[in-house]
């Protein structure tokens, strides 16, 4: 049996989609896919141009870490650490000189937790970690935010803000999110929705710049 099959299609940069579908209907495979952590059997995935496919073990590391931002339902914080210390670990995993510390607090204040700079991730609110965990997957600047059920663990108003400032930041930063969600009606407009069926993709209209075949 095929966790996906005949899935295809593109997203273009600076777009908020959405992957929905009931359960075990392969969101979460699509999602992983599109991340590099799984392969696909057959087929292709193109971002910015790039074949990942192709890629070797280093050669994907290196791309996820350049090319692609996390977000999951748990914020995952390394509780030890700061909030600042928290979001610039991206950075130092990727050695990357792009981005700064300077980056990571002007992230911080567009997500509205200027001042919880240096608390320790052990002493923010569940909702304020979630807001961390956006700023993380924004400061490599990728290509691509990957969000797995990121209100999954919220009340129904921290949800609502967490979705709201997702597309904030799509629309401020040309920023492309892909999100799994089973919280559609929390998204409102959004640019394209993707519905996985039995492994098969329903999606509401076409575009260009990330192309997913599997």
């Amino acid at each position: 049996m095929k966790a996906l099959d005949d899935v295809s299609f593109s997203i273009e940069q600076g777009e908020v989609v959405l992957i929905v579908g009931s359960s075990g209907s392969g969101k979460s495979t699509l999602l992983n896919m599109i991340g590099l952590l799984d392969s696909p059997t057959n087929g292709n995935i193109l971002i910015d141009g790039t074949n990942t496919t192709t890629l070797s073990d280093n050669q994907i590391s290196s791309f996820r870490n350049k090319k692609l931002g996390f977000i999951f339902q748990f914020s995952n914080l390394l509780t030890d650490l700061s909030v600042l210390e928290n979001i610039l670990l991206p950075i130092q995993i990727a050695g990357s000189e792009l981005s700064s510390e300077k980056d990571a607090i002007d992230l911080l204040k567009a997500v509205g937790l200027e001042d919880q700079v240096y608390k320790r991730a052990n002493k923010i609110s569940g909702g304020q970690a979630q807001r961390v965990a956006i700023a993380r997957g924004l400061i490599n600047r990728p290509s691509i935010v990957l969000a797995d059920e990121p209100t999954g663990n919220l009340d129904s108003v921290t949800s609502q803000t967490i979705v709201d400032l997702m597309k904030s930041m799509a629309k401020k930063l040309n920023q492309t999110f892909v999100i799994v969600t089973h919280d559609r009606q929390h998204f409102g407009e959004v640019d394209k929705v993707i519905t996985i069926k039995d492994g098969k993709a329903f999606q509401d209209e076409e575009a260009s710049t990330m192309e997913i075949t599997v």
